[in-house]
């Protein structure tokens, strides 16, 4: 870069020496105006001395102005450099949005020389549609006094390419002033690759959702088989059983005692089956979800629960015959929502209460469980070993809902879940 010499004004010591050499001057001036005619050679040298005097000061005027000139000169190349160098693409346009710069970067970005964009409308490089947004939007800008904002913090934005493609962008845009004109510099990126390599992502995220729930429908549907199963056929062959054992115990000889005694055992082991077979199909999937309904079936487990485990426990609930007409895979959810927390509860929490509202609410199904224990810690959500919590976040999240899990008030556990009555409805009437 063109080195720029340094003003005289920058010199403290030419600075000096021009005081001393006006002070000299001013002092010649004195005497020659005190002497006057009587010595008319000072008089002389005194006008000689001012004549050097203005010649000098008016060669360091000249030299300044063209040194300012030059250092301006070397502050524009040095700006343009910097311009041209940098990453981002930089456009500033004027008040009737016409471009007056246009770096190297956006060259790239745009595909268009920077002599066929100079003074041409901004609109060349913005897609049709997005044109009188954009010229109102600047408007609004330049009237707001903000000197800077970030544009497309919602959506992304577009830009036009000189082959007629259009491909995503993000910019910020400020406003400054000069001269009475407005100019405004937008900085801006192409993020093409971004976009896709986010699209793929959202892609395998819901392509995972879509497995996730297919193996979810699949679990729950293989549970209601063997469920079926051990309710229908296992438990029809016990029910026989029992039956025969009770007619070979009527037929039982009188005096034998130890005979009696092992058919007694026998009958409390075949009842203790029994309950053990209706118990283990009600856990893989009580038959009464589908034939009474969610609301039935979660106040079944709740007391079950309360019975098995000596915990007291409230339930509310609200939504009267809107829990008839929810789809099966929602209350399927919640059913297993519910499940996972009581158990949780049983194994985790030592708690002596627990509170559950089930209830349908402006169009959502929310699930309410709560507990008096010691609480579950932030650090044991976030290990990876809690399959279940995470399991039914995803199954939540794949229904249009949410679950979430934190601390209660009353110093325990409280898991929240919501999920749209209609939501599986409407997907099979788009399908």
């Amino acid at each position: 870069m063109t080195s720029v010499k340094q003003s005289f004004f920058h010199s403290p010591a030419a600075i000096a020496a021009g005081a001393a050499m006006l002070g000299a001057l001013l002092v010649v001036n004195v005497i020659a105006v005190a002497r006057g005619v009587e010595s008319p050679w000072m008089l002389g040298a005194a006008v000689i001395a001012d004549v050097v005097a203005v010649g000098l000061g008016v060669l360091v005027a000249v030299r300044e102005v063209m040194m300012a000139d030059q250092r301006s000169l070397v502050s524009e190349a040095r700006l343009a450099g910097i311009v041209d160098s940098a990453m981002d693409a930089l456009i500033t346009i004027d008040e009737a949005q016409r471009i007056v710069l246009f770096n190297r970067a956006a060259e790239q970005v745009f595909g268009c020389r920077r002599e066929d964009a100079l003074g041409a409308s901004l609109d060349r490089f913005i897609p049709q549609r997005f044109r009188a947004a954009h010229h109102d939007h600047v408007e609004k800008f330049g009237r707001t006094g903000v000197t800077s904002r970030r544009m497309g913090d919602v959506t992304t934005l577009w830009g036009l390419h000189a082959d007629g493609r259009e491909f995503p962008i993000e910019a910020s845009i400020s406003h400054a002033s000069e001269g009475g004109h407005h100019y405004y510099t937008v900085i801006l990126r192409d993020i093409t690759l971004r976009k896709q390599s986010e699209d793929t992502l959202k892609r395998s995220q819901q392509e995972l959702r879509d497995l996730s729930a297919r193996v979810q429908d699949a679990r729950e549907e293989e549970k209601t088989r063997i469920a079926r199963e051990l309710h229908d056929e296992l438990g029809q062959l016990l029910t026989a059983l029992k039956m025969d054992l009770s007619w070979l115990r009527q037929r039982l000889p009188s005096g034998d005692v130890e005979v009696a005694q092992k058919a007694g055992q026998m009958h409390a082991m075949l009842e203790q089956t029994v309950s053990s077979t209706r118990r283990i199909a009600a856990d893989l999937r009580p038959l009464m979800l589908d034939d009474l309904g969610l609301a039935d079936a979660a106040s079944w487990l709740v007391d079950d629960f309360a019975r098995r485990a000596g915990v007291r426990c409230e339930m509310k609930l609200a939504g009267g015959s809107a829990f008839a007409g929810l789809d099966g895979g929602i209350a399927t959810a919640i059913y297993r929502a519910l499940q996972e927390s009581l158990t949780n509860i049983a194994r985790h929490s030592g708690a002596k209460n627990v509170w559950v509202v089930l209830a349908i609410d402006d169009g959502m199904l929310l699930l309410e469980v709560e507990d008096d224990g010691k609480g579950v810690a932030a650090e044991d959500l976030a290990k990876g070993r809690s399959l279940g919590l995470k399991g039914m976040r995803e199954r939540m999240a794949y229904l249009g809902g949410s679950l979430e899990v934190v601390r209660a008030p009353r110093g325990g556990t409280r898991l929240r879940a919501r999920a749209p009555v209609r939501a599986l409805a409407q997907e099979a009437d788009a399908a």
